[in-house]
């Protein structure tokens, strides 16, 4: 555990550390701070302007400071002078409740009173662009079925194996790389933990592999439907929990039929209940559901869920259980805070354990081939709207979050659908000028 960042950084030879936070809408922001004056800053913090950034606040409130948490000390293996920690959001000596590092900490600390501890991991999905971020960076790209494509995977071998070779360097046991579903889409996983850990490996990868990509005269997205007609990038969290000591897992049950304890299935009936309301923070923009509501894509599936069901090892649902003492929620995408993804899973996960909830009936079927059959179950919404407008209903879910968080993700989230609808588009012109 890393205590004394002045030591540390004279230890490793690092001359600067990011002192980074994540905002409401998923955005990271850093400083940069010289070593020489880390010490401070590990008291103090660094100051910010909260307004300045997307957080609910106004020009008069008081200096925000971000208090750097050397638990999460990592060195860029691409830049050794420097160094990242993650930091907790303060102002006039107290945490800033809406800030999402904090709101997983708080909802990780309720966990915590009853013996929980949830561990994760995610599958990272993103498209590597070229610099206009409008055309996948490979041409030669082009199969209709373009999943694991060997020589696609070789082409981007230099950006792939630098990412992994520095995941490999940090002791994140990466295991998996491989091209998907897209044409320019990539996926790469390395190994489950606490939560927490989860999120601030998963916030850094996403800066890691934005950096490499540049280097490499690049653009990496974690937009999740960047490219109509393309498979979206999802953001699959595996979920799991078990005792104090990290030992045992009490989801596991190798007496029942899929793996699975009660408070496994009761923790998976709490996703469900909340799955309309949560997707507004899984899936947190307006190009969100472009990939959960879309139509066939060129290789034939879109991997992405429309209706809250669950089954074992099938994809196209939107939680499979695709081995004993685990599921797999599918529904967020690439866009999804790394903090926020985290705390909601695990509050609906302990709704569903304080109201013993059932998560429905199981469905075998082929959603893509098959889901009109399926007329009991809720549909995902359609845009970031209902989204908005699920999670505003759902008092349970926003006092498990917290009412500030709550309330200042749904004013600004809410200003950014106005926006939005405010935009006039090309799709307007070409079907309405001659009206």
């Amino acid at each position: 555990m890393v205590q004394d960042l002045a030591a540390l950084a004279k230890e490793r030879g690092v001359k600067y550390f990011l002192i980074s936070f994540t905002d409401l809408f998923g955005s990271q922001r850093a400083k940069l701070v010289p070593a020489v004056a880390i010490a401070d800053m590990q008291k103090d913090g660094a100051g910010f302007a909260g307004f300045a950034t997307w957080f609910d606040m106004t020009p008069a409130h008081p200096d925000m400071f971000g208090l750097p948490d050397p638990s999460s000390f990592i060195q860029l293996p691409w830049r050794k002078d420097v160094a990242w920690v993650a930091a907790d959001c303060m102002m006039e000596d107290r945490p800033v409740s809406q800030a999402p590092r904090v709101v997983l900490k708080n909802v990780m600390a309720e966990a915590a009173k009853e013996g929980l501890y949830v561990k994760t991991g995610v599958e990272c999905e993103f498209f590597l662009t070229k610099p206009c971020g409008t055309q996948i960076s490979d041409d030669a790209d082009r199969a209709t079925k373009s999943c694991y494509d060997q020589q696609a995977l070789m082409r981007r071998y230099d950006v792939i194996s630098e990412i992994c070779d520095y995941m490999l360097e940090l002791g994140w046991g990466p295991h998996q790389n491989d091209h998907e579903d897209a044409n320019g889409q990539w996926e790469m996983n390395w190994n489950f933990d606490d939560s927490l850990l989860t999120a601030d490996r998963h916030a850094f990868f996403k800066f890691m592999t934005k950096a490499i990509a540049e280097k490499h005269g690049l653009r990496a997205t974690f937009m999740p439907k960047p490219f109509m007609g393309l498979t979206g990038s999802g953001c699959h969290a595996h979920i799991s929990v078990w005792d104090k000591a990290g030992k045992t897992n009490m989801f596991y049950d190798n007496t029942d039929e899929m793996g699975l304890s009660q408070q496994g299935y009761h923790f998976l009936g709490g996703i469900m209940r909340h799955a309309e309301s949560l997707s507004a923070i899984t899936n947190p923009t307006v190009n969100s559901y472009k990939r959960i509501n879309a139509p066939r894509t060129v290789s034939g599936a879109t991997w992405a869920p429309n209706t809250v069901t669950w089954t074992g090892n099938n994809r196209t649902h939107m939680v499979r259980v695709p081995g004993k003492g685990r599921f797999e929620l599918r529904l967020p995408d690439g866009a999804a805070n790394p903090y926020l993804l985290q705390a909601v899973i695990i509050a609906a996960g302990l709704s569903g354990i304080h109201r013993k909830a059932h998560p429905g009936k199981r469905y075998d079927i082929d959603m893509y081939q098959l889901g009109h059959t399926v007329t009991d179950a809720p549909k995902l919404p359609l845009n970031l709207l209902d989204a908005l407008r699920n999670f505003d209903k759902d008092t349970e879910l926003k006092q498990m979050l917290g009412e500030d968080f709550a309330n200042s993700y749904i004013k600004l989230k809410m200003t950014e659908w106005n926006s939005y609808t405010s935009h006039l588009t090309e799709w307007e012109r070409a079907n309405t000028l001659d009206v």
